[in-house]
């Protein structure tokens, strides 16, 4: 009898441990694009340059996966680190929740990583935390690093880095 309390404890433990693994999304905005009045630039020199560091930075980052929306700017900011990791860039549309929502159920106690723009990534932050406390980004800010890590939506900490 005393067996099969201390299998049914264990098998609760370790449901609630499975249950309490957090997601990590790393956000990050696109890097400086060329000014060429297009709505779809190539990245500056600067913006290359940035691409790289992002790269460096993340080298040691466990990346379980890439998302990027469509753009020349998103997915040329993310290229040298998913070719330096191996891993596909998944194309998503903005900051629409139920692809955040997707992206939770694929991806749970997983890192991933998101692209994007001034105006999603900070609502993407929003949605994840629960929170209405970040503004967009002016359009001349680049380098900003948004760590969310969550359990679930609306409870999570949020770490700020730039790069």
């Amino acid at each position: 009898m005393m067996r099969w309390i201390l299998l049914v404890c264990a098998l609760v433990v370790s449901g609630l441990t499975a249950a309490q693994v957090p997601t990590t999304f790393i956000l990050v905005r696109h890097a400086e694009k060329v000014q060429d009045g297009s709505k779809d630039p190539e990245l500056s020199a600067a913006g290359q340059a940035r691409a790289l560091r992002l790269a460096k930075l993340l080298q040691h980052t466990v990346i379980h996966a890439i998302y990027s929306t469509p753009f020349k700017r998103t997915q040329n900011t993310v290229a040298p680190l998913a070719t330096s990791k191996g891993v596909n860039v998944n194309p998503y549309e903005g900051a629409k929740p139920e692809e955040i929502d997707r992206m939770l159920k694929q991806h749970p106690g997983g890192t991933v990583l998101l692209v994007g723009h001034s105006n999603t990534i900070p609502a993407v932050a929003n949605y994840l935390t629960g929170q209405n406390s970040i503004k967009n980004f002016e359009d001349s800010e680049y380098g900003h690093v948004l760590i969310v890590t969550l359990v679930e939506k609306g409870k999570a900490n949020l770490t700020w880095l730039t790069y």
